[in-house]
């Protein structure tokens, strides 16, 4: 795990499902993703990406807008706030222009992040989550 430049293999999420949603390079979207599975972003996404598993953003990738997920590694960049209800994975080319808010944070050394930051299992005390806004949509 640590040491290794590979990113990590997608686990099966709660679902018994390993599919994996790709949006490779050269790739843009415009709009709202939203997935129960797992999403890789080596493309361009403009607009909310909700996943009620993990989001990997590859170090070609972007985000522009809100990210909502239950586990992310971001190699490549986010411009909005990005949600994590477990673990945010900040790998060294890792570039966010906004807020994070997470349960728990690893940054490895070079990633760069310009915003405020909210931790722990307290995050939204005021606010509903929007993955279990999601959540709820999906039944």
């Amino acid at each position: 795990m640590f040491g290794s430049t590979k990113e990590e293999a997608f686990p099966k999420n709660g679902s018994g499902s390993n599919q994996t949603n790709q949006f490779v390079e050269g790739t843009v979207i415009q709009g709202e993703v939203r997935s129960n599975n797992d999403i890789r972003v080596d493309g361009v996404i403009k607009g909310t990406l909700q996943s009620n598993s993990k989001v990997v953003i590859g170090a070609k990738g972007k985000v522009e807008g809100d990210v909502l997920c239950k586990n992310a590694d971001v190699s490549g960049s986010i411009k909005g706030r990005i949600e994590v209800n477990e673990l945010l994975f900040l790998k060294s080319t890792a570039v966010i222009d906004g807020d994070i808010i997470a349960n728990k944070l690893v940054v490895e050394s070079g990633a760069k992040f310009n915003g405020t930051c909210r931790m722990g299992a307290h995050q939204l005390k005021n606010e509903e989550s929007a993955t279990a806004t999601l959540k709820k949509e999906a039944i």
